[in-house]
């Protein structure tokens, strides 16, 4: 097996075609790439690739630049030409989903229906995502505090631990989140207190890496960085008087320091389905690994 140098990159084509938006395949190759170290995959996209004429231009674009080819396509014609033309020109040539497929359709012992996007289609579930965005975006930063009540979930936390972007990946999952800042001396909304259906969850950090992103949001703002904003007392203050209202309100916290936005997400959503639930607890403390 070759192995890579650290300071080499190795760089690979890798044609990814799909008959819908292409999100699920963007997203499971970005996922596995990401295994391996060293290498660069250049991407060429494909998206609704419905058509014959479609195909055909995929085709001269996939032999011009061979490489890896990945797709998700539901119609058997249009994909089969795709693997027919890949094998003539030794091309690797793999579709993502038909595993899992496989799986699902000896479990569950119906046939597919072939339909292109199903999970994009403009129903309930679509609409209560557009809906729970809009709840999101006129509940962001403490704004609209008297509608509190109709949250699923309710971030507080100091600045810059990620409050918003969390807040707007949720609502994309279908999940009605708002935000409240904590400002040392400031009373937070009295509505937190009056909630009886929201889970609440706070956002804590490690000092030096709440003084990092505070700095270089600071310097991408071209604004002085010599303030009580990155002051390393001041910020641990902030923190440690945050930690505390967490605890004296009894809310489940999570340590935002090492990750990333679908991360914090995704403890938040582990907690939301154990409230719903009713699964007992005992409000954890989710450091980066857990």
């Amino acid at each position: 097996m070759m192995t890579l140098s650290r300071s080499l990159a190795v760089y690979f084509h890798i044609h990814l075609v799909s008959d819908a938006t292409g999100e699920t395949l963007n997203a499971m190759s970005k996922a596995a790439c990401a295994q391996f170290e060293g290498i660069k995959p250049i991407e060429h996209v494909y998206a609704l690739v419905r058509s014959q004429r479609q195909l055909e231009r995929v085709l001269k674009e996939i032999e011009s630049a061979p490489g890896i080819v990945l797709y998700t396509m539901m119609n058997p014609d249009l994909r089969q030409q795709l693997e027919d033309h890949c094998q003539r020109h030794s091309i690797h040539c793999s579709s993502v989903l038909d595993p899992v497929l496989t799986i699902l359709r000896n479990y569950l012992g119906t046939e597919l229906t072939h339909k292109m996007g199903g999970q994009h289609e403009m129903n309930t579930e679509y609409f209560d995502r557009i809906e729970a965005l809009n709840f999101t975006m006129s509940h962001d930063d403490g704004q609209k505090t008297e509608s509190l009540n109709d949250a699923d979930v309710v971030l507080v936390g100091v600045s810059r631990t990620s409050k918003t972007p969390t807040c707007i990946y949720l609502a994309n999952r279908g999940i009605k989140a708002a935000n409240i800042p904590v400002v040392a001396g400031v009373p937070l909304p009295v509505e937190l207190d009056r909630l009886d259906g929201p889970l609440v969850v706070g956002l804590t950090v490690m000092k030096d890496r709440l003084v990092q992103i505070r700095r270089n949001r600071l310097l991408s703002l071209k604004a002085d960085t010599e303030t009580s904003y990155v002051d390393d007392d001041e910020v641990r203050k902030e923190i440690v008087y945050a930690r505390k209202l967490f605890e004296k309100n009894d809310w489940s916290v999570i340590d935002v320091s090492r990750r990333s936005i679908e991360e914090t997400a995704a403890a938040v959503l582990n907690l939301w389905s154990q409230s719903k639930k009713d699964i007992p607890t005992d409000k954890p403390i989710f450091t980066h690994d857990g």
